[in-house]
């Protein structure tokens, strides 16, 4: 009984984290109580727990003996200097939280949900409502391009300098109002969004902003805002994408016949967005210095450089092909073109810090841009499929009835409703000042993913209507480019496998890279007190995890209400157990564990579901807890849960190997699985989720606010937006005549003849039989799909 009693105790001060002097002090208390030690004991036990709890004396006597230990063995971890960089760009946010294992989500909830500018929102209604109906996307693929006149509206109205402050000729839109434009456009056509993304994504204007000299501001950003200059930045290589260390783009330094200093160029790159029509490059290269002209050093490391396209030497005359979808995306090519210093971003003070600068500015692309072109694309895709899994018919049910279809409709609904949830949050972060890298790769990342898995199952609604090109079909384009995304700013593969956990438990852990850089200064003192704070932590999370385990969760009193409180009290049994097995993982692997590529990507799961479940709910609660919006929570919190529970399951069954491993699997795997998080959503969730889909009302418009609808009732979204609204106004007529069909007051007949009947039965009037037939006639329209002449048909295709 004494033990159970001091072991009870230990887990409470264990799920509380007290600090070790009271740990101490419980100890010696709980032993000296319950167990009445002889002398010999103490004279053992108190030294030692004094060498443990007094940080004077613990530096002296066991610190400095580990830190020499791991130098005079080379177990230093090793970061390469690129990792470094990347490690120390931007800042940590809600991550932070989910590695802390005890998440405050009282305090989650009130990080900012932004909402446009007035500004913002009338460019919004007006000039990019402007463009969008000027861009007809099937058009752009046949001509593979925009026309003239959409190229000299952009420019006009200033889209490509939304980042660019008004001092500059800027619009000086907030991330916000730049997202919900390209958000917009996506939803219309993604040549537009890419057009119009890439200007104000990482490129020349965001490196010129933040880093650039006064004068290299004052001559740039207003030509650049008002598109007098195009930009593009060239970073991709033949043999080097994300590895910074292999570029291959070099700048020599040398002195030229006036004795000024200049730089001499030569590159090879690829898949540079613009490139092709771009008149300034921002480029990524090497500058070397082999005569010492600006010091000692010779390698001078990666610097920015802005090269005007017209300079000698540049070739930016092909084009690349990326799955058909006309965008400018082309190789650069130079050799031998001589620039000053004063190209250099930033001047001179730039030289060597490119790569810091690239690492900075990156949270537009995995921030900003692609997760604001995949919810675009993913709201698209469940207009569409509600528009039609409501309209289009089999056996004499709308499609959206069958249990089948519901599955889609559920998935495809959920993930709008949450990528707009996530890309808010983010965003919102991002406006506030932080620089959030590790969850700018989440977004990449399952903004990208959610919205291929969207398309893949809006195209399996849609059927033969999905696959069918022509103007009526608003989702093939979409499909065709969908992976292109996958492939930017990192593959998602290297985005899943090495960024958002590899990087994230260096950034986000409260103790590991101070231990690094104490390790790598030999700063005993520093060292002392993170390890040590590190294995109480641990400890802490141990048993936090152990007891919110076997209480599922019950024992952390929720903030939120309802069923929410329930999701919330799950959210931090999960980072619990989270946190307790990633320093369980970095115990165990070591500096290896960056190489442990499966194992990263399944705790990079649980990092991404946790904070997309926690974007979720703030969208939930930021709107007012409406009630319709509930199902996609519960669908959402259900879904990314057992998201959840299977990457834990991953990493339990492949933690360890051989007997180990096995035995492992089969007792605490198997403990695991009887007590998992969470399931799959239930039918009932998608059930409810398709009904929304194909119900008039705010439920609906929730998951694809913020898209471009068009006025025109003949002409895209449009056609089938109408023929929502018609089969809505008639469905009355047509339940009193299937009523008296059943009945027998009338006789069963096809078409035109059914409805004479009606007439005749005095079931509808002749007025509203006339109502049906236009119905019919919108309905049917709404549901063709684009057919060729042969010699119009392949006329589409002579220019590819």
């Amino acid at each position: 009984m004494a033990f159970l009693l001091l072991l009870l105790g230990f887990m409470v001060l264990g799920y509380l984290g007290v600090n070790g002097l009271i740990w101490s002090v419980y100890l010696i208390a709980g032993i000296a109580m319950f167990f009445d030690p002889n002398i010999i004991f103490w004279l053992i036990y108190l030294p030692l727990n004094a060498l443990l709890v007094f940080p004077q004396i613990r530096e002296q006597f066991l610190s400095r003996k580990i830190v020499d230990f791991i130098a005079k063995n080379n177990l230093l971890p090793t970061i390469s200097e690129t990792e470094r960089v990347a490690l120390r760009a931007g800042t940590t946010w809600v991550d932070a939280e989910y590695f802390s294992g005890k998440p405050n989500y009282a305090k989650m909830m009130e990080d900012p949900y932004p909402d446009l500018t007035q500004e913002e929102q009338a460019f919004l209604d007006n000039q990019t409502e402007t463009a969008c109906a000027m861009s007809d996307d099937f058009k752009i693929f046949n001509d593979r391009d925009l026309t003239q006149e959409t190229w000299e509206y952009l420019k006009k109205e200033k889209f490509f300098g939304m980042i660019i402050p008004k001092e500059y000729g800027g619009l000086g839109f907030s991330a916000l109002g730049h997202s919900a434009v390209i958000q917009k456009m996506a939803s219309r056509s993604q040549v537009l969004a890419i057009t119009t993304m890439v200007p104000n994504s990482l490129g020349p204007a965001e490196l010129l902003l933040h880093y650039g000299t006064q004068e290299q501001k004052d001559f740039y950003l207003e030509r650049l805002a008002d598109g007098r200059e195009i930009p593009c930045f060239a970073l991709t290589e033949p043999t080097a994408g994300s590895d910074a260390g292999s570029l291959g783009a070099e700048g020599v330094l040398f002195k030229d016949d006036k004795g000024d200093i200049k730089i001499k160029i030569n590159f090879e790159k690829r898949y540079i967005t613009l490139g092709s029509i771009a008149t300034v490059i921002g480029l990524a290269c090497v500058i070397s210095d082999p005569e010492h002209l600006l010091g000692d050093d010779e390698d001078l490391g990666i610097t920015c450089v802005l090269v005007p396209a017209n300079s000698e030497g540049i070739n930016q005359g092909e084009r690349h092909d990326p799955l058909g979808v006309p965008f400018y995306n082309s190789p650069l090519w130079a050799e031998d073109v001589v620039v000053g210093l004063d190209a250099i971003i930033g001047g001179t003070d730039g030289i060597g810090q490119g790569w810091q600068m690239l690492m900075q500015s990156l949270s537009v692309g995995r921030g900003i841009s692609l997760p604001s072109t995949s919810c675009g694309g993913a709201k698209l895709t469940a207009r569409v499929v509600g528009n039609y899994a409501k309209i289009r018919k089999q056996f004499g049910l709308s499609i959206g009835k069958f249990e089948g279809i519901e599955d889609a409709m559920g998935r495809v609904g959920a993930n709008a409703y949450m990528l707009e949830a996530a890309r808010k949050f983010t965003i919102g972060a991002i406006d506030d000042g932080k620089k959030p890298a590790v969850i700018n790769a989440i977004m990449k990342y399952h903004a990208t993913e959610k919205y291929r898995e969207s398309i893949n199952d809006g195209m399996d609604i849609l059927g033969g209507a999905g696959i069918s090109r022509g103007e009526r079909n608003l989702l093939a384009n979409a499909y065709v480019g969908a992976p292109i995304a996958i492939t930017v700013e990192g593959a998602n593969i290297m985005t899943r496998t090495l960024i958002v956990f590899g990087q994230g438990v260096i950034r986000c852990h409260p103790y590991a890279y101070k231990e690094i850089e104490a390790l790598v200064g030999g700063d005993v003192k520093q060292f002392d007190e993170n390890f040590f704070a590190h294995i109480r932590f641990s400890m802490q999370n141990a048993v936090r995890a152990c007891a919110l385990h076997f209480s599922r969760g019950h024992f952390h009193r929720p903030t939120l209400r309802g069923n929410l409180g329930r999701v919330e009290q799950k959210l931090v049994w999960t980072s619990a157990k989270f946190s307790f097995w990633t320093d369980v993982v970095m115990g165990l692997y070591g500096g290896t564990l960056k190489r442990k590529e499966k194992i990263n990507a399944r705790f990079g799961d649980i990092l991404s579901w946790q904070y997309l479940i926690t974007a979720t709910l703030r969208r939930y609660k930021a709107e007012g807890e409406i009630a319709e919006h509930k199902v996609y929570v519960d669908y959402i919190s259900a879904y990314g849960l057992s998201q959840i529970s299977e990457a834990f399951d991953g990493i339990y069954r492949n933690l360890f190997g051989g007997i180990v491993g096995k035995m492992f699997y089969f007792t605490y795997g198997l403990c695991s699985r009887f007590n998992a998080i969470a399931g799959a959503p239930s039918d009932y969730l998608s059930h409810k989720i398709a009904a929304h889909m194909m119900s008039e009302g705010e439920s609906r418009d929730a998951i694809s606010n913020g898209i471009y609808m068009g006025a025109n009732k003949t002409d895209g979204l449009g056609r089938l937006e109408n023929a929502f609204a018609v089969i809505h106004q008639t469905e009355a007529l047509n339940i009193k005549i299937k009523a008296a069909i059943a009945s027998g007051s009338i006789e069963k007949a096809k078409g035109e003849q059914l409805l004479d009947n009606a007439v005749a039965g005095d079931i509808i009037s002749e007025a509203e039989k006339t109502e049906l037939v236009e119905a019919e006639t919108i309905l049917r329209d709404a549901i063709m799909v684009d057919s060729f002449k042969l010699d119009e048909y392949k006329s589409h295709y002579k220019n590819r």
